[in-house]
């Protein structure tokens, strides 16, 4: 038996996930998010009850996605250019240092500043860190690692969001600001074992990609299994028809933007994080007044919700195919936020939580996969940066938009309309679902 048939013959997932630079990778991950999710609904709190009220509470949230949408397409070239140790080190830094600042200082237009610096930071880490996750990835099980990196990610939110939010209350706002800097720190040292430049595994699959410059694509060769050249279990693949490796699929950062089979996931996402920039923002001040706690606990439910919905995506999308996720995670996130309109009672706004946060969790894994599915794998770099620009522009354009809306609506009509704009993106998922089987066939 030949190396290639003895490649397609081995099951999957006898590969390892957790190598070293993997598992250094999720502990820079968590520390630098546990710095993010930290400060992610207390600083919008800081910011309201010093007299911003709900347009000051969503300019926070709206000036730190902005300042990561603008960042994002910057990072595959200091990647290239410094290496992901000295990137990654930047951007943890970035996440939690500046927040001690306002432990000593207090100011709205400080505030704005800090949340502009963490920004970048965000962006940084975010980037860079699916990027590379997608890289160290062994054959087969990219929608498995991409759900374990979302782990690592969520995992800090399930202890972050709750917590900011209780500590401020008990202690107030000054020692989370202090605590943020020192998690970020706390995660440096791990940042020495990355890979210092592009992560490569010496697979089948990196060979190919060696031989004829695209990953797999070799004349006569349609091979691979799991989500390598030719795809299966209902997956794309990555073949030499595919959209991310036709002649003419333009460079540069965004050069992945404008392959028409990312739009839908693309759009699918920002809707999805456009309802949680509204929640995580506005939330703990949509509870003020209720029963205690609630705010905490609602929060702590999402957040550990997610991120077990996204590692059970990935584990899905290897075996069946992620795509078949995809409306019914839409569909959960919708249903969630609706149910945000009876605030006054607490038992459907923890439900609410649970359905909101294993439909964002899915969506997540489900558009992710799926993007890094559409293009070969020197284009990874390139779909890490667009689908984290459609993420932080959806969270701050819900933060900043529904701050505006509530103004005039009050809470429970501003989440009956978010419900309303994500329903409208079931058909944008029907439209995607439909591409891929026809692609398939």
């Amino acid at each position: 038996m030949n190396a290639r048939a003895a490649r397609t013959a081995a099951p999957t997932g006898t590969s390892r996930l957790l190598t070293r630079p993997m598992l250094l990778l999720l502990v820079a991950s968590v520390g630098g998010m546990g710095g993010f999710y930290l400060l992610l609904s207390v600083l919008p709190l800081y910011a309201a009850t010093a007299g911003g009220g709900g347009v000051g509470a969503g300019l926070t949230t709206g000036a730190m996605m902005l300042a990561t949408v603008l960042a994002e397409p910057a990072v595959p070239w200091f990647l290239a250019r410094f290496g992901h140790r000295a990137v990654v080190g930047a951007g943890l830094l970035l996440l939690g240092l500046p927040s001690a600042v306002l432990s000593l200082w207090s100011s709205f237009p400080l505030t704005l500043g800090v949340c502009l610096a963490r920004g970048v930071g965000l962006g940084i880490v975010v980037v860079a860190g699916t990027a590379l996750a997608a890289e160290l990835a062994p054959p087969g099980r990219r929608s498995e690692n991409l759900g374990l990196y979302g782990v690592s990610l969520g995992v800090p939110s399930v202890l972050g969001l709750p917590a900011g939010v209780w500590l401020s209350d008990r202690l107030g706002f000054e020692p989370v600001f202090l605590l943020t800097a020192a998690l970020t720190l706390l995660a440096l040292p791990a940042v020495a074992g990355l890979p210092a430049r592009r992560a490569t595994r010496a697979t089948g699959a990196a060979q190919a990609e060696r031989l004829s410059g695209d990953p797999g694509v070799r004349k006569g060769d349609p091979g691979g299994r799991n989500g390598e050249v030719g795809g299966r279990n209902g997956e794309l693949g990555v073949r030499s028809e595919d959209p991310g490796v036709r002649k003419g699929t333009p460079d540069g950062p965004l050069g992945a933007a404008v392959n028409r089979s990312l739009v839908w996931p693309t759009l699918i996402l920002g809707a999805a994080t456009f309802a949680s920039g509204v929640l995580v923002t506005f939330l703990p001040l949509a509870l003020l007044g209720g029963p205690s706690h609630l705010a905490v606990v609602a929060l702590l439910v999402q957040a550990s919700v997610a991120p077990l919905a996204r590692w059970g995506a990935g584990w899905w999308g290897d075996r069946h195919g992620s795509s078949s996720l995809l409306l019914p995670a839409v569909l959960a996130v919708a249903l969630g936020t609706a149910g945000l309109v009876r605030l006054e009672s607490p038992v459907t706004v923890i439900v609410s939580m649970v359905l909101f946060g294993a439909g964002f969790g899915a969506v997540q894994n489900v558009t992710l996969a799926t993007m890094f599915e559409r293009v070969p794998r020197s284009g990874f770099g390139r779909v890490s940066v667009v689908w984290n620009l459609a993420f932080d522009a959806g969270m701050g354009l819900g933060a900043v938009g529904f701050g505006l809306l509530i103004d005039r609506t009050g809470y429970p009509w501003g989440f009956a309309v978010t419900a309303v704009l994500l329903l409208a993106v079931l058909g944008p998922a029907w439209h995607d679902r439909r591409y891929v089987r026809a692609e398939a066939a």
